[in-house]
């Protein structure tokens, strides 16, 4: 019996990984990573492709070198990216400024719209992205109003009946980790690091709230950090 189709928006992150995974078996998958000029873009693609394989799924590249050039982000700039101290991660006021940092403008707004034009040609049936309940805290394009927004508007602009699928979008990154467990997703070749660095840097934000998760969910962490950090579990 052959397969439905579907997208999947996959930078090669821990989010997309296991969002992915829940739905490899039922699908045929085509992933999709972006290049808009990311520092960490050498290692998305690579991680990416790893996942790609493990999970039997076509990956496609599509350059957006555009969305670099039109961008203040620090993860397409020479800035800094900015580091976070482990005791302010749920802290609002100092997280929000991080994400203001490194936000790409409407990032997912632009990546969603390629990947509902790409379903339309190969006629698949959903769109899959990472979007959590955590992230969607401090970044609006990743929350559960807008996954609904998004889900009308490709009902008034596409003949297909096609679905963005966020399976993670009422969970915290604890979920998650426990989520990957649960559907045996590759979370060990998943890359989270906003730095591009060989092994992940262990001081963004990104990269602390991947370990974070790990720990509290009492599970092993099989992610090699250059600057290991201390949490207690729940």
């Amino acid at each position: 019996m052959t397969k439905p189709k579907g997208i999947s928006i996959l930078s090669g992150g821990l989010d997309c990984t296991v969002a992915t995974s829940i739905y490899s078996n039922d699908y045929d998958l085509t992933a999709i990573t972006f290049n808009y000029g990311q520092q960490s873009l050498d290692q998305e693609i690579k991680h990416a492709k790893l996942i790609c394989e493990e999970l039997n799924m076509e990956h496609v590249i599509i350059d957006l070198p555009w969305l670099k050039d039109i961008s203040n982000s620090s993860l397409t700039n020479d800035e800094e990216i900015p580091e976070i101290e482990e005791s302010d991660l749920d802290n609002y006021d100092v997280a929000i400024e991080t994400a203001k940092s490194v936000w790409v403008p409407a990032r997912n707004t632009v990546f969603c719209s390629i990947a509902l034009a790409y379903a339309e040609s190969i006629k698949a049936d959903i769109i899959i992205v990472g979007w959590d309940y955590e992230e969607a805290i401090t970044f609006p394009d990743n929350s559960k109003e807008y996954l609904n927004a998004f889900n009308e508007t490709i009902k008034y602009g596409s003949f297909d009946n096609i679905e963005i699928k966020a399976p993670l979008i009422d969970m915290n990154k604890v979920e998650i980790v426990k989520k990957g467990v649960n559907v045996n997703a590759p979370m060990h070749l998943s890359y989270s690091c906003y730095m591009g660095t060989k092994e992940h840097c262990g001081t963004c934000e990104s990269c602390k709230r991947r370990r974070r998760a790990f720990v509290q969910a009492n599970i092993v962490d099989p992610t090699n950090y250059i600057k290991e950090g201390k949490y207690e579990r729940n």
